[in-house]
This record gives structure tokens, C-alpha cells and sequence, in this order.
């Protein structure tokens, strides 16, 4: 007998029939989820009548190697009229000498400089809004000075998305692909966030974004009162903003192969833990409707995995676990071959699977070291 006899519920029984709901529910995930983004057509984001201008804003602490390799490869846009804000943020390297020699070739460029303050200590929020306040232009678009844009057309295919009054435009912000494990596990789990932040946005249900590569009005910024509702918290200059400013009509997402940009992912398991630390330290102040998202999703796939080991202790359900797991594993690979095309990461579905176990088995340690460990800078 390889299947319960379900004309008793016994503790076999209940095992199944939680199992069941637990493939369930990551499938409906997969679809609800994910399937948005795989299908997502790039012609939906218009072509607009004039190309607005942007102010792009870079925030920059001890960035002069950074800098030098891509500050021109922004500067460098194809697009009509734009600017680039670049905040010295207290830098004690070279990076002002870097700024002020590209600033003699590039009109363009705008140098902002923040000064070290004994009294006062600030994070990358404060950085931001002196960023914010000095530009000209109302459309904003920012990334980090350790990223780079796919190519010139970056801006051209971000700016679209401000169509139709949008006031948030969400790309993707992925980490550039290297040799080893390490590098393809953090591509994949930027990957699968992204999965998920924007194909809820496609939805009219945006929940966040990333400040590697993000735009925003400054009038949106300045009705929501920038960071005031949480500018004690040093993380969140990118999530938590989004998360309170986005509504189903204002948001945006801008998902082509030109509108990525791609940073340097860390070297080595334990700055990739921090890194992750103060990601981690935004999600506990989503709202309430975005908590109870995520936390379903993470919950569904846990009990997935913790019901498919139980069952295999027992003849009558090793069957129904081991066939769960397959379906699932080929529902899982279909769906995230085409989202990895979609999003330029043509290498990632394959080993999907592999990585998903993995990341189930890093977060909590993830979870449990940020108690412990508490970033006080917003560069670390």
C-alpha cells in the first residue's frame, strides 16, 4: 500500500493533506507571483510624446575606484537632456578629485558635498535628500556609485515609465555575473526578489523597490514628507519608501534588457551576511499587507520542504512526496526559465531548485545574526 487510506485520519493522513496544501500554495505563488513578470510585455510602457528630463543621483562615501570605472558610463547616456547629481557624502579618499576632473569634460555633472560632522552623525537617508535638493529636474532616477547601466540606453528605457502621470518607475538591479557559486546564489536571490517586487507592481500592488535602480518624482518625495516616518531606521531609503508611496496608480516598472544596471557582488560569504543583515533590518517596518505576503510565501515554502522530509519516513506516503516534489520542480523550472530570460539572467533556472534550498537554509541564519550584528552605516 503506497498511498493513506484517507477512511481514517491518522497522523499519515494529515501529513498528506497539509503537504498537498503546501504545493498548493507555491504553485498559486508561482503563478501570482511570478508568472506576471515572465509574460510582461515591454511595449505596454508607451512611447512618450517628449522625453522628460532626469536628474540621475548617485550617492558616493570612499567611492573613487567605483567612480572612475562607472560614473562615465552614466554620464554617458543616450538621452536628450538629463543631469548627474554626484553626493560626496564625508568621502576621505579620492573621490571628490574624481568627480571635480570628469565635472571638466562633463557639463552634465553636478557635485554635492556633504562634510564630516562630529556632532552630528547621518546614514545614505540624509545623503539622498541633499541629493534630492540639488537637483533641477522633478523626474528622478537613482543608483549606487559601485553600479553600472547595462548600456547607454539605460535612461532612455527607465524614463519611459514615467508615462501617463506615473510617479515610481521599478527596474531591476542585478549583480553582474562571475565565476563561482557564491556569485551565482546572490545573483539568484537578487534575482527572485526582483521576481517578486516587480511582477506585484505590474499587478498595481508595488511593495518595493531597489535604490540600485529606482526612479521617483521630487514632488512625490516631498508630499510623502520624504524619510520622515522612518529615518531612524539606517536601511530603507529604497523598500521602505516605496512601500509607503506606492499606490495601484502611480507605480511603474520599466523590465528590458537596457534598463537593468549591475553592481559587483560580494566576494565572500560572511560581507555578503552582512550585506544581507541591513537589507533584512527594513522588512519588520513593511505595512501590515505586505508582512503578511511575504511571510505566507516564505511559510508555504518551509512547510513544503519540512512535510516533504516527514513523509518520507513513512511506506504508504513516500510516493505522494516524491511526486509533489518532482511536479513542482517542473512547474518551478518552466516559469523561471522564461522570467530569466526576461530579465537578462538566461543561466539562473537551471539550478533554481538547488539555490531555493539553499537560500531556505541561509536566511534564518540571516535573521538570527542580525540581532546581533546592528549596521550603523549605511556603506559596510
Amino acid at each position: 500500500m503506497y498511498f493513506p487510506d484517507f477512511n481514517h485520519i491518522g497522523l499519515q493522513e494529515l501529513l498528506a493533506l497539509l503537504f498537498v496544501i503546501s504545493f498548493i500554495g507555491i504553485i498559486v505563488h508561482y503563478i501570482v507571483n511570478i508568472v506576471p513578470i515572465s509574460f510582461f510585455k515591454n511595449n505596454l510602457i508607451e512611447e512618450t510624446q517628449t522625453q522628460v528630463p532626469i536628474s540621475i543621483i548617485v550617492c558616493a562615501r570612499n567611492e573613487d575606484d567605483n567612480l572612475t570605472e562607472f560614473l562615465p558610463k552614466i554620464l554617458t547616456q543616450n538621452y536628450p537632456e538629463f543631469e548627474v547629481v554626484v553626493v560626496d557624502d564625508c568621502s576621505y579618499d579620492n573621490t571628490e578629485n574624481v568627480i571635480d576632473e570628469y565635472a571638466k569634460i562633463f557639463l552634465n555633472l553636478k557635485k554635492v558635498t556633504i562634510k564630516e560632522d562630529g556632532y552630528y552623525k547621518h546614514g545614505k537617508k540624509f545623503a539622498i535628500m541633499v541629493g534630492i535638493k540639488g537637483t533641477k529636474y522633478n523626474n528622478l532616477l537613482f543608483i549606487d556609485a559601485d553600479c553600472f547601466p547595462a548600456n547607454e540606453l539605460w535612461l532612455q528605457d527607465m524614463a519611459k515609465g514615467y508615462v501617463n502621470k506615473k510617479e515610481i518607475v521599478l527596474g531591476y538591479g542585478a549583480y553582474k555575473k562571475e565565476d563561482g557559486f557564491l556569485n551565482a546564489l546572490i545573483r539568484f536571490d537578487t534575482f527572485s526578489i526582483a521576481l517578486n517586487y516587480l511582477s506585484a507592481a505590474i499587478k498595481g500592488k508595488a511593495y518595493m523597490g531597489v535604490g540600485r535602480n529606482l526612479a521617483y518624482t521630487k514632488e512625490l518625495f516631498y508630499k510623502q514628507k520624504g524619510f520622515s516616518k522612518h529615518y531612524h531606521i539606517n536601511s530603507g531609503d529604497d523598500d521602505l519608501f516605496i512601500n509607503q508611496a506606492c499606490t495601484t496608480e502611480n507605480t511603474n516598472v520599466s523590465v528590458s534588457h537596457n534598463a537593468i544596471t549591475y553592481s559587483i557582488a560580494k566576494k565572500t560569504f560572511a560581507s555578503w551576511k552582512r550585506q544581507k543583515q541591513r537589507h533584512l533590518t527594513t522588512a519588520p517596518h513593511y505595512n501590515a499587507a505586505t508582512k503578511a505576503k511575504l511571510g505566507l510565501g516564505y511559510a508555504s515554502q518551509y512547510a513544503f520542504y519540512l512535510l516533504f522530509i516527514s513523509l518520507l519516513f513513512f511506506k504508504t506516503t513516500f510516493v505522494i512526496a516524491l511526486s509533489g516534489l518532482f511536479i513542482k520542480i517542473i512547474v518551478q523550472l518552466i516559469i523561471f526559465n522564461k522570467a530569466s530570460k526576461k530579465l537578462n539572467e538566461p543561466d539562473l533556472w537551471k539550478l533554481s531548485f538547488v539555490f531555493e534550498i539553499i537560500l531556505l537554509a541561509v536566511y534564518p541564519i540571516f535573521q538570527i545574526s542580525k540581532l546581533i550584528h546592528k549596521p550603523h552605516q549605511w556603506k559596510n
